[in-house]
């Protein structure tokens, strides 16, 4: 097999799968805030400074949308989700409500089922957050949970769940970006490892405990 160059040569990218590493590159840009909310993304712009053609710069806009990274506006183009404190609210409560619903369904969790997903990406978060590498600890971030409502095995759960963590993935970073400002980046971690811990008592009213102080959204105002 192949491999592949690195993603960015100077600031162009390479000629090989020019739709996934413009993912990538813009997907980094929003996350770790280069992009602000409410930021528009001018084509004739990104496919000069990035040296690609429009298709695959659409198509890679058009993933990201998918993604909820970025939001297509009729007739005004493509921008970085601004979302309000209404929407914020509402998705963060969603979040909340499908997540003990996720806890109370998988614990105790069934003879054969482990907890090595959310395992892996607490040690990714735990790496990520020591090295200050911020969009790898927001990833691993959004996995982790993801990996936690997946132990309900309850698939309709996670086609309801995970547009909504997605949708929520820049609040997410926002946070996590705060509050290396104010804290130490391991006290995120910190928190992450509480509540796997109560995952791996397996009692679901410590984990529901935990959810309830597990602090989502505090750096956001």
């Amino acid at each position: 097999m192949r491999a592949e160059p690195d993603a960015v040569v100077g600031d162009e990218l390479s000629p090989v799968s020019l739709v996934e590493l413009a993912v990538r590159r813009l997907r980094s840009e929003i996350l770790t805030g280069a992009l602000a909310a409410g930021d528009r993304l001018v084509e004739e712009h990104l496919t000069r400074r990035f040296g690609i053609s429009r298709a695959p710069l659409r198509e890679a806009l058009r993933l990201l949308g998918q993604q909820g990274l970025v939001e297509h506006l009729p007739r005004r183009g493509v921008r970085v989700p601004e979302l309000s404190a209404r929407d914020v609210d509402e998705l963060f409560t969603l979040r909340d409500v499908l997540e003990r619903f996720a806890m109370r369904t998988a614990l105790p969790l069934r003879p054969g089922l482990t907890l090595d997903a959310p395992a892996a990406e607490l040690a990714v978060m735990d790496r990520a957050a020591a090295a200050g590498e911020m969009l790898e600890q927001a990833e691993a971030h959004r996995r982790f949970h993801l990996a936690l409502v997946g132990l309900a095995e309850h698939q309709h759960l996670l086609q309801v769940y995970e547009p909504v963590i997605l949708k929520l993935q820049l609040c997410m970073a926002v946070n996590l970006r705060r509050e290396a400002q104010q804290r130490s980046p391991m006290d995120g971690v910190a928190r992450h490892r509480k509540l796997f811990a109560a995952v791996v008592d397996g009692r679901p009213e410590l984990v529901l405990a935990e959810l309830a102080n597990h602090g989502a959204r505090r750096f956001l105002s």
